[in-house]
């Protein structure tokens, strides 16, 4: 199924797809996609970031295989290595945005964050506030190593004009990102170490949608099923909003 374009319609609209698709993320992490010892939860929100997914890791029993510190056996058996990627970036050194006290980002359960899945919404961009709001936690979340995986729907516009990771990038490394002007609409994985890596895909409406990497932890990841669970979202909107944006429909 192809990228459809969100435009057309209004956010309350996409809004609803969001759910549905964040859902549909979740139960594909949680069904054996993520290694046992993490799950994922939709719509929690963590160090004032709403997140659609996150991904946690329970705390390991003492007698348990992730209790000698290495990671354990289950999971280093599930996680692949650094994806291929069209785009990759990293920064030259440790990424410090500025000078402070480091705090520590817990979900309520006490179980330890490790990753966050992020749907770009119109509210995003809707305002400079909420854009630079946006921006600035995504950001500090990348301070605390926790990974991201962001897919941005929606093409560049005023508050952004290469897209929402050239805004986060610029804020990070100072060599910029500019987006294929055929492929307007940015997927990326970051990857949180002593330095941090971006994973990068560009597509455009009418094109189906790359699997992306979540990482777990350094050089660590799965491969999220972005197109499959897309469609999954999609089948279930009411059958006026699916006419109106497919491709073949007429405004």
């Amino acid at each position: 199924m192809p990228m459809h374009d969100w435009t057309k319609v209004e956010p309350g609209i996409f809004h609803a797809f969001h759910h549905r698709w964040i859902s549909a993320l979740s139960d594909v992490l949680n069904g054996g996609a993520l290694p046992a010892d993490y799950y994922a939860l939709p719509e929690q929100v963590a160090a004032g970031f709403g997140p659609d997914v996150l991904t946690l890791q329970e705390p390991p029993l003492d007698n348990s295989p992730a209790a000698d510190g290495a990671g354990g056996a289950t999971t280093a058996t599930r996680l692949q290595t650094r994806p291929r990627t069209r785009f990759t970036a990293e920064t030259d050194a440790e990424f410090y945005r500025r000078k402070k006290s480091s705090v520590v980002v817990r979900h309520v359960s006490g179980d330890r964050i490790v990753a966050m899945i992020e749907i770009v919404s119109p509210g995003n961009k809707s305002n400079r506030h909420a854009f630079r709001a946006f921006v600035d936690k995504a950001c500090e979340l990348l301070e605390h190593r926790i990974h991201l995986l962001i897919a941005d729907p929606f093409p560049p516009g005023i508050r952004d004009p290469c897209g929402v990771h050239a805004a986060i990038w610029e804020q990070i490394q100072d060599n910029p990102f500019q987006p294929p002007a055929d492929e307007p609409l940015t997927l990326v994985a970051y990857e949180c170490d002593l330095t941090t890596r971006a994973y990068i895909e560009t597509v455009a409406v009418g094109q189906v949608l790359p699997d992306m990497p979540l990482f777990l932890e350094p050089n660590g990841c799965i491969m999220v099923p972005l197109e499959a669970t897309y469609e999954t979202a999609f089948a279930v909107m009411p059958r006026r909003w699916r006419t109106i944006l497919a491709p073949s429909s007429r405004t």
